[in-house]
């Protein structure tokens, strides 16, 4: 199971780079393992990344000696997964127009419907606190408290989902949405839709997609 966690995690580092949404060797990946977590290393590039390059490490920081080092985030990533059992995999990225966000230190409110995916109806800015730290991760447990996504002030955004490949499409998800309300603030303020109308599209997405068949036709 842990080589196949391993193969899971490099795939979405290397596509998470490949989507532009980690400039150089900035952003990080994580899911859970059967001793506690296992993370990407600190400073490689993704290109270069493989399987034996991850680092496990247990839930109180402790690793075996002879790995790399664990990315710098990993206290992000070890306190979101211990507040939240509902989340296997985690993606923190740089991406432009979240950054941008973060810059300015305002929360992606519902412009767009879409924000729904992110289990809330705005997706917050955390406050700032410097990278690495055990205040930036528990500044970012507090805002991801109601929902699966935030911005870290100054920094970046993270991204919370039951699977690698969701948290990932999760991430790519919010860069458009923060793209989106970027380019519609430079004419004007954008509309927000109401409660009411987000309620509305959870229960459409509730029914979205294709059912499986009850029975399967032979040919």
């Amino acid at each position: 199971m842990t080589m196949r966690l391993r193969d899971e995690l490099v795939s979405t580092a290397k596509r998470m780079s490949a989507l532009g949404l980690t400039p150089g060797m900035s952003g990080n990946v994580s899911v859970r393992s059967p001793i506690g977590m296992l993370v990407t290393p600190s400073g490689m590039p993704y290109p270069d990344m493989v399987a034996d390059d991850c680092v496990e490490m247990q839930m109180d920081g402790k690793l075996r000696p002879g790995q790399h080092a664990p990315t710098t985030e990993w206290q992000l990533h070890r306190d979101i997964l211990g507040a939240r059992q509902d989340v296997q995999a985690i993606v923190h990225t740089h991406s432009l127009f979240c950054t941008t966000m973060s810059m300015l230190r305002r929360d992606i409110p519902a412009v767009h419907y879409m924000v729904v995916l992110a289990g809330s109806d705005a997706i917050p800015c955390a406050e700032y606190a410097t990278f690495g730290s055990a205040k930036l991760a528990l500044n970012a447990v507090s805002s991801l408290a109601g929902g699966n996504a935030c911005l870290l002030a100054n920094h970046g955004m993270v991204a919370l989902g039951s699977t690698l490949a969701g948290a990932l499409r999760l991430a790519a998800e919010v860069e458009t949405l923060a793209s989106q309300y970027w380019h519609a603030a430079q004419l004007g303020t954008p509309h927000v839709l109401d409660r009411e109308e987000l309620a509305q599209v959870r229960e459409r997405f509730s029914q979205y997609g294709q059912s499986k068949p009850k029975t399967r036709r032979s040919w």
